[in-house]
Order: C-alpha cells, then structure tokens, then sequence
C-alpha cells in the first residue's frame, strides 16, 4: 500500500465518512506504517479536520483490529479447498468476516484499558498482546 492508495481507499472512502458521522469528538487511531505517515495522508487528515491519536514511534501495536485480521487469516488458511482465484478470496474473506463471533471483537475491544496499562508499565516495549 502506498500514501495516495491509503488516502484515496482507505481516507476518503471510510474514514472522512465515518468521521462525518461521529462529530467532533472522533479521534482518529491508525500506526506507524509508512503509508499512514506520508505527508499526502497528513495533508488529507489536517483538510478534513480529523485528529489522529498520538503513538510512540516504537510501541507495540495496540489496535483491536490486528488481531480480528490475524482471525480472518487463519479462517482463510484453514478453508478446504483454499481460494484459489481473486473473486474466490473475496468471496471467502467476506463470508469469514460474517463469520468472526461478535462477543470476540466485543471482548478485543474490552481488553484495551489492559492493553495500555501494559504497554505503559512497559515503557513502549513489548507487552505479552
């Protein structure tokens, strides 16, 4: 991925939207990736008047959402047969996504006050998440 594909798919497409939607109060959480630093992606945020949270250049990353694709992965892996074409991944990622257990994104989503307070107990290094 680059900066102009994450501002044009990922930005433009959901973000400014779901931003619209949440009001002043959305605060906006994305990594250290190259992409989410290009300036391009600086530009686009500071024009569309979205905060980005703040996040140490080496912590460990803390998003839920890491995790929810690690699932979708080994759903993907443990498919027989495997996909074996782009319209058959996309097809078996969207019926594994469906397929993901709310309570386990809930309790993703639940485990971030520890999630911080480890990594701050840490200084930033490696937390057992």
């Amino acid at each position: 991925m680059t900066g102009h594909i994450y501002r044009d798919v990922i930005l433009e497409q959901h973000v400014r939207l779901f931003r619209g939607t949440m009001g002043a109060e959305f605060l906006f959480m994305d990594d250290n990736a190259r992409p989410h630093r290009a300036n391009i992606v600086d530009e686009c945020l500071q024009s569309e008047d979205i905060t980005r949270m703040d996040w140490s250049a080496c912590s460990p990353d803390l998003n839920p959402i890491e995790h929810v694709w690690d699932m979708l992965g080994r759903r993907i892996a443990a498919r027989q047969p495997p996909p074996n074409c782009l319209p058959e991944l996309r097809r078996a990622l969207l019926d594994e996504w469906c397929n993901i257990p709310q309570d386990q994104i809930d309790n993703l989503i639940l485990s971030m006050p520890r999630r911080c307070k480890a990594c701050i107990a840490s200084f930033g290094r490696h937390t057992p998440y």
